[in-house]
């Protein structure tokens, strides 16, 4: 049993989660992801690049449908080289001679 101080300070703190957006959840895994877990749900509440990078991957991991194909090829296509007419042949050589 908790004492009515430690109570309130429980109180105070999840109400001062819930003023930035956080909520408090109950989820059921490994013992061995608990570490896991943790590490990612502290990097999801901060704000920034990377936990954006972190929640877009976690996404793309546990969705139902398959990447989208062709995107090594929409990316060539976006390049700012696209119809700079570069020259990329390269003179044929022969190679040198070995003796054995």
């Amino acid at each position: 049993m908790t004492n009515a101080a430690q109570q309130r300070a429980n109180q105070n703190y999840r109400a001062r989660l819930a003023q930035r957006g956080i909520k408090r959840f109950e989820l059921m895994a490994l013992e061995s992801d608990r570490d896991l877990l943790r590490m990612l749900a502290r990097r999801l509440t901060e704000e920034g690049p990377e936990a954006n990078r972190a929640r877009t991957t976690v996404k793309a991991l546990i969705a139902d449908e398959q990447p989208a194909q062709g995107g090594i090829l929409a990316a060539l296509r976006r390049s700012p080289l696209v119809g700079a007419d570069l020259d990329l042949s390269r003179p044929s050589l022969e190679g040198r001679r070995v003796e054995l």
